[in-house]
């Protein structure tokens, strides 16, 4: 099970829910979901990308990653003009981002330091 920023994704399951809602995804909304949560907080190339989830190295389409990561952006609640979740790095790729914006990251437990 890997869950970031409220959402949750069972890979074995093929299943998604956010903020506790099951969301329907198709095969390839999944697998694009998967690819980029997999590897939250690093950039994902569209090269990756495609090769990961269309399982290609060339391009069928410039807007075929553009037009699935729409329809995921709109199921998990993601605003496209401004996503909190699923951040387009221009000229580098994808990024499923670890925190919310604004968001602070808890501090470090001292106790465990010892």
């Amino acid at each position: 099970m890997i869950e970031v920023q409220g959402v949750r994704l069972d890979p074995a399951l093929r299943r998604v829910w956010t903020q506790g809602t099951e969301v329907v995804l198709s095969r390839k909304e999944f697998d694009l979901l998967h690819a980029l949560i997999a590897r939250a907080g690093e950039i994902v190339t569209r090269d990756e990308l495609m090769r990961t989830v269309w399982q290609t190295d060339f391009w069928t389409s410039s807007k075929t990653i553009d037009v699935h990561l729409g329809w995921l952006r709109r199921k998990i609640g993601d605003d496209s003009r401004h996503p909190h979740l699923i951040t387009t790095i221009r000229g580098k790729g994808l990024r499923f981002e670890r925190l919310a914006p604004g968001a602070v990251a808890a501090p470090a437990d001292d106790s465990q330091l010892a």
